[in-house]
């Protein structure tokens, strides 16, 4: 028997009529704001410790990323899997299947919270050795990453719950949430820092308490909702029919996520082989690299949704246009903050580290990488709207195939057989964003994005 849920007006969006550009601008405008202050938690955890505690401590906190994105990427996969389910589910006005599905997502994210918080704490020796991290950052790096792992539930909750709220074209209260948790997250590390004086450990702290707080927030927003995602505990439980629509999308973007991250440790390792400054210049890169990403990112998650929403509907012409119009506005985007970034290079890496030799790693980095960002839009929104119309399993070979097996053939050959230099190591990056864009758009060119639909 279907049951009878009431659709929110006021919250959720139906993307599958009125102007394409109007929806895209609308939904990616307060996620991509959203997007820069969940940047700000390891940002503003990087800046306090490069200015207030010590360079190793620095390095320690800005090179774990690649350990943290192996486990976060899985579930963040699955998470992206989720979403496309809902969304299509929602544009075939299906709603009941809605709520099995986030009931549904609800109950693995409780088990993943147990499953990352046991890994992340047991396997983070092993992984800092894997990335050779030097002998006197390896304690600062443990203390920081055991403590993130351990608060780990906060962060899953917050993703899952707001790709719910997405998924139905609402992307402005994620947005709110965490403009609450990252300032909260600033004062936290301030005051930990500078009047606690608890070093890594009070950063890491900050960390997971905001990230607590996000998901608290976005939880109670699904619990008194009055539409479709609303969540009700005592129904709280795994739908298999939905758990294998979110598995057959999940799982390949959950492998590609986790298998990608897990190269960038041995990307790093290159990396550190140059060096603690080398380590706190690549680290500030990466902190400026990851803004630059945003905007695209952004616009991809709203290609997702757009196509899902419409192929659920059966509307392919529309979902293609969209997918077109979010292309041009990812790359018109991307194309404005790329200059500013290249002119300011010097006075941005002073901000993170304002170390001479720091500054001067950095500045290189991003004189010669930040032009092929431009690059990278393609593959970003073309996979994300591959993975809208039901289809991560594509995506996940290709971009396994140039973030991984091309990239690490081409450190391996550049380190021993070329340059084993810092810029030619880096080049691997923007090698693998072109044979992945131009490996996706010649697919996404002879694709039939019916056929891939879920939703019948």
């Amino acid at each position: 028997m279907t049951k009878a849920i009431k659709i929110s007006k006021r919250k959720d969006k139906d993307m599958t009529e009125g102007s394409i550009i109007k929806h895209i601008i609308m939904f990616s405008l307060p996620l991509l704001a959203g997007n820069i202050f969940q940047q700000l938690y390891n940002t503003v955890d990087t800046w306090v410790v490069g200015n207030y505690v010590s360079n190793e401590a620095y390095s320690a906190v800005g090179s774990v990323g690649p350990i943290v994105n192996v486990l976060i990427g899985l579930f963040m996969g699955l998470s992206s899997g989720a979403g496309v389910v809902i969304s299509q589910f929602y544009g075939a006005h299906k709603f009941d299947k809605v709520q099995d599905t986030v009931h549904t997502c609800i109950a693995i994210t409780a088990i993943f919270s147990v499953i990352f918080t046991v890994i992340g704490i047991t396997a983070t020796p092993l992984m800092l050795h894997a990335m050779d991290i030097p002998e006197e950052v390896f304690p600062e790096a443990k203390k920081y990453l055991v403590i993130y792992f351990a608060g780990v539930t906060g962060l899953l909750f917050y993703n899952m719950g707001s790709g719910i709220l997405r998924a139905v074209g609402d992307s402005k209260r994620p947005f709110i949430f965490l403009v609450v948790s990252a300032v909260l997250n600033t004062v936290f590390d301030l005051v930990f820092v500078l009047v606690l004086g608890m070093g890594v450990e009070g950063v890491a702290y900050a960390t997971i308490i905001a990230q607590g707080i996000s998901a608290i927030l976005v939880m109670l927003t699904l619990m008194i909702s009055d539409s479709c995602i609303k969540v009700v505990f005592r129904e709280i439980k795994i739908h298999l029919e939905q758990l294998k629509l979110i598995m057959r999308v999940g799982t390949p973007a959950a492998i590609q996520l986790a298998i990608t991250a897990f190269s960038n440790v041995f990307v790093q390792s290159y990396i550190n082989h140059f060096g603690p400054d080398c380590m706190s210049g690549w680290t500030t890169y990466t902190k400026l690299d990851q803004f630059m990403f945003l905007p695209m990112q952004s616009v991809s998650i709203a290609a997702t949704t757009f196509v899902g929403q419409n192929l659920g509907k059966g509307n392919v012409e529309r979902a293609k246009e969209g997918i077109k119009k979010a292309y041009i506005l990812s790359l018109t985007c991307t194309a404005v903050i790329l200059v500013p970034l290249m002119i300011f290079a010097p006075q941005a890496s002073a901000f993170f580290n304002d170390k001479p030799e720091v500054i001067e790693y950095s500045t290189l980095l991003l004189h010669w990488l930040s032009p092929f960002y431009l690059t990278c839009c393609m593959n970003q929104v073309y996979a994300a709207a591959l993975r809208g119309a039901g289809n991560s399993k594509v995506p996940m070979i290709i971009m396994l195939f140039s973030f991984v097996l091309f990239r690490q053939t081409y450190l391996f050959i550049t380190a021993n057989f070329i340059a084993n230099e810092i810029l030619p190591i880096a080049m691997g990056y923007p090698a693998g964003w072109i044979v992945c864009s131009v490996i996706t758009y010649i697919y996404y060119k002879k694709t039939d994005l019916m056929k891939t639909k879920l939703v019948s």
